[in-house]
């Protein structure tokens, strides 16, 4: 590709590649940018023109990057974010965080406890613009589409920071009404001839439900594989089933807990434990300077903490 005028990357073409990126095609950008189609076109060539190379790939009709484009992108959001981090650093007080978050959280629970938590941090700090998106799977933490996420569990990558908001157990449980009807489980192996009620999430095993008894060389865990006539995606229809009395479930505590205190549902082999469910806000190592991460983290961490049973007491499923 022949280069004409000025040679190489111009800073202000950091933030419109990123957004031209994260929009998907040249008109999308063209409405989020507030320019014309045709404006987003021609600074796409005088980019490609100085750096030599195709970053953006035609051939289809949806847009995609070339794997030039998706260097430049890695480094390009990179970049915006250390300038923003050092921006907030200089000139923005850490009671006045601004910009973009995005935060990315699981159906039920993100519906159900997030959703609430980011309407009050809104109000506090309305030079945030908040993004939230629910997803039945959680992102891989590798990816540039979030800035928080909200995960079950302690992340394995290393290049992330993971603080703990919960302490979290998953609890298996059913209604009286079933337990009258069908009995209730002394061992784990007696779960084989229950009803039980199956949800499909992240990269779990389906079906496979692991239980322990012991700690340290007395540790010994039985993994039994359940069955029954229900299944679904989506915890909270899950947990509406066992009230229903359709079987018996493992559910996080924060999802069942008043069903519990009330009585509409009864824990089953409280004996044994299950493996650790843990609630935790995820995020990049790059946003550690950022104001508005560190901020909301630490709204939701305090929001966790103060509010204890009450806030498990109105759990949804995640």
């Amino acid at each position: 590709m022949k280069t004409t005028g000025a040679t190489g990357i111009q800073p202000a073409e950091l933030g419109f590649f990123s957004t031209l990126a994260g929009s998907g095609s040249l008109s999308a950008a063209a409405r989020e940018l507030g320019i014309s189609t045709a404006a987003v076109s021609k600074r796409l060539s005088q980019m490609e023109a100085r750096t030599g190379v195709a970053l953006v790939s035609r051939s289809t009709r949806r847009m995609g990057l070339t794997p030039e484009g998706e260097v430049f992108l890695e480094h390009a959001r990179r970049i915006l974010a250390d300038i923003d981090g050092l921006n907030e650093l200089l000139g923005q007080a850490r009671s006045s965080p601004r910009g973009l978050l995005r935060v990315n959280a699981t159906l039920g629970f993100g519906r159900m406890h997030i959703a609430p938590l980011i309407s009050r941090f809104a109000r506090r700090h309305p030079g945030v613009e908040i993004q939230l998106q629910l997803s039945v799977h959680p992102p891989a933490l590798t990816e540039d589409a979030y800035d928080v996420c909200i995960r079950f569990g302690e992340p394995p990558e290393a290049r992330v920071i993971a603080r703990r908001l919960a302490v979290n157990r998953r609890i298996l449980c059913a209604a009286p009404a079933y337990l009258r009807q069908h009995g209730t489980p002394r061992t784990p192996r007696d779960l084989e001839q229950h009803q039980c009620i199956g949800i499909r999430q992240g990269d779990e095993a389906y079906g496979l439900w692991r239980l322990s008894t012991g700690r340290g060389a007395r540790l010994r865990t039985e993994a039994v594989k359940t069955h029954g006539p229900l299944a679904t995606n989506d915890g909270e229809i899950a947990v509406r089933w066992a009230l229903d009395g359709h079987g018996i479930l493992l559910r996080a505590e924060w999802d069942v807990n008043r069903y519990l205190h009330s009585g509409r549902l009864v824990q089953v082999l409280p004996q044994y434990d299950t493996p650790a469910a843990d609630i935790y806000a995820v995020y990049p190592q790059r946003h550690r300077l950022s104001s508005r991460v560190r901020t909301f983290v630490d709204h939701l961490a305090d929001a966790f903490g103060q509010a204890g049973d009450a806030l498990r007491a109105p759990a949804g499923a995640g």
